[in-house]
């Protein structure tokens, strides 16, 4: 008998080989077209380190990650080789590097520290702690229990989760809820289909009442939005929420008439009550709440001015609390790891770095891209939301939609600026609902897929899911355009 195996794993290094040479050959060919574009404007009068708009070609690290993200997990040979966070961030650097050297060949050395100051500093950091510390709090929150799993069940499952999710962050809601939905769905085997609807109400769009409940919302609490203004979104809140629980408990009836019987004899019989433990997590989730509200170092508190990181270093004093007074069983009974929270790091980190070059573009020429109604405003946000981290995008919009004419009701902000209410909503709405399109539009996606599939369920493609979230969320946005969004 042949032991195939040896060659088998020559085949799986040929083609991750291949995989790496294509990505460093890429890498090179766009230091090289960045050098030779540099010497061609700079016969124009391009002077280095006085910073310019960027070219279109130059989002191509960044396109280029989202479809390494999209395509690797699908060939058969470097599906395995993806799976270790090493590699991601290995692929995820490289990029990131490839975006630096873009901007130095352009800019020079001072740009680039300005770009890992705004990328990293400002906005990966302050991202990557607060998922962080959210991940692991709720980790240390057990809700156990093995109900039958019928729709009434699941949709109860989503529909509190879609509530919670604006008072303890998405993040905190996800983490807390999809263990023990994946516990009460264990004997059946139609379940993909509720880890995407849980994406989608849970992670994503239950988050749209409170600044906390969502990193958009959260900046734009921090640019002078009130706190209570988001309450403002609770009709398109209910509206969106009740049309996706209701067609998920359709969805869920059908699926459910589709296990095999035995497996439903085996889900009736086994009931076990829900039981909470580890409750003092939540009052360690509501003291990251407060700091993320109240630690602005933009802002005086009693007369103080919090210095930088003041916020994320007291946010991680509250994870180490929850980690030294939960009892290790809890955290045993989740089968907490930090696998999720470092596959989101490795992946973000290249994410943030590279997607500074299409930020810029926006930033420059998004007054001109003839965004004049609330719509405009809707689709634009939610569509780079999808694919860009959407509190950044979200910024960009808002910004955007400040500089306008004001046009009927208007909100003052706190620095005495002036924005259309039918923008601030369009902008928010898209930024938080259309964060459910992709993998990558919103942290806890990727953590609430990773928990999934390290609990048996097989997650769709980013294509797959992609086919998921067109198929259901791109007529709900539309007939949320016309019912709201004018």
């Amino acid at each position: 008998m042949t032991d195939s195996t040896p060659r088998s794993n020559v085949a799986s290094g040929r083609l991750t080989g291949a995989t790496w040479l294509g990505i460093l050959g890429g890498a090179v060919a766009f230091a090289y077209l960045s050098y030779i574009t540099y010497i061609g404007k700079g016969a124009g009068g391009h002077e280095a380190g006085r910073g310019h708009t960027p070219p279109l070609w130059a989002c191509f690290p960044f396109a280029a990650l989202l479809l390494c993200i999209a395509l690797l997990p699908l060939i058969p040979f470097t599906a395995h080789w993806w799976e270790h966070n090493r590699n991601r961030l290995a692929v995820s650097l490289v990029f990131a590097a490839m975006t630096l050297a873009y901007y130095a060949i352009w800019d020079g050395v001072a740009t680039v520290t300005t770009v890992l100051q705004h990328a990293l500093m400002d906005e990966y950091v302050p991202f990557m702690v607060l998922l962080f510390c959210l991940y692991v709090i709720s980790g240390g929150i057990n809700l156990r229990g093995d109900l039958p799993a019928h729709a009434g069940t699941n949709t109860a499952f989503l529909g509190v989760g879609a509530l919670l999710a604006s008072f303890i962050g998405t993040t905190g809601a996800s983490m807390l809820l999809i263990r023990p939905l994946l516990q009460t769905n264990s004997e059946r085997k139609h379940v993909v289909h509720t880890v995407i609807f849980f994406i989608f109400l849970v992670s994503n769009i239950g988050g749209s009442l409170l600044p906390i409940g969502d990193p958009p919302l959260f900046l734009g609490y921090l640019r002078g939005v009130p706190f209570l203004w988001t309450l403002n979104l609770v009709w398109e809140w209910l509206a969106a929420i009740g049309i996706l629980l209701g067609l998920y408990f359709i969805v869920d009836t059908v699926a459910h008439n589709r296990e095999e019987k035995r497996d439903l004899v085996v889900d009736d019989a086994v009931k076990v009550p829900l039981r909470l433990t580890g409750k003092i997590n939540f009052a360690y989730l509501l003291a990251v709440v407060l700091c993320v509200a109240l630690l602005d170092p933009s802002k005086e508190l009693f007369g103080h001015r919090p210095f930088p990181l003041m916020r994320e270093l007291l946010m991680v004093g509250v994870v180490v609390l929850s980690l030294l007074t939960t009892p290790v069983g809890v955290r045993q009974a989740n089968k907490f790891n930090y696998a999720a929270i470092l596959e989101v790091a490795a992946l973000f980190i290249g994410i943030f770095i590279c997607m500074q070059v299409p930020i810029a573009i926006l930033h420059e020429k998004g007054a001109s891209l003839g965004l004049s109604l609330p719509w405009h405003f809707f689709w634009a946000t939610g569509a780079l939301s999808s694919f860009l981290d959407n509190a950044p995008t979200y910024v960009v919009f808002f910004e955007t939609a400040r500089v306008l004419p004001p046009v009927g009701v208007t909100l003052t902000l706190a620095d005495g600026g002036v924005i259309s209410t039918s923008y601030l909503t369009a902008v928010s709405l898209g930024a938080v609902f259309m964060g459910a399109m992709t993998y990558i539009g919103n942290g806890p996606n990727f953590m609430v897929k990773s928990i999934a599939e390290q609990s048996g369920v097989k997650m769709p493609s980013f294509f797959g899911y992609m086919s998921w979230s067109v198929g259901i969320l791109i007529p709900l946005f539309i007939l949320l355009t016309f019912l709201f969004i004018r």
